[in-house]
């Protein structure tokens, strides 16, 4: 089946896509912005370069962390960053619905490639 993926580009240089948002999903479900990482096969570092921009994308952070130590560190998504996983989602479902039929079509037209 085809499928699509949807990037929002924002004002400026901002982006949001698929990534940044199952990365926003990961950090909610784990609780920890190197654990959504590890979760997605992504370094650390490379998780938190992708906070910090989709951070820095946003009037308001959609992140919050707190550092580790021997309490624990941690990390969560803001009332914004919840709501904008939302919107994200709702797009990609309403997208999905619309382009449906032309989907199926480019799919039917597509060459089968063979191994």
């Amino acid at each position: 089946m085809a499928t699509m993926s949807i990037r929002v580009d924002l004002a400026g240089e901002g982006r949001l896509g698929p990534g940044k948002v199952m990365l926003l999903e990961r950090i909610a479900e784990h609780g920890s912005i190197s654990a959504a990482g590890r979760s997605m096969a992504m370094s650390y570092r490379r998780a938190w370069e992708l906070v910090a921009d989709i951070n820095a994308s946003f009037r308001k952070p959609l992140v919050l962390s707190q550092p580790g130590g021997r309490h624990g560190g941690g990390a969560k998504l803001t009332p914004l960053g919840e709501e904008l996983v939302a919107h994200y989602r709702a797009i990609e479902t309403e997208a999905r619905a619309a382009v449906e039929p032309r989907l199926r079509a480019l799919e039917a037209a597509a060459a089968v490639r063979r191994s």
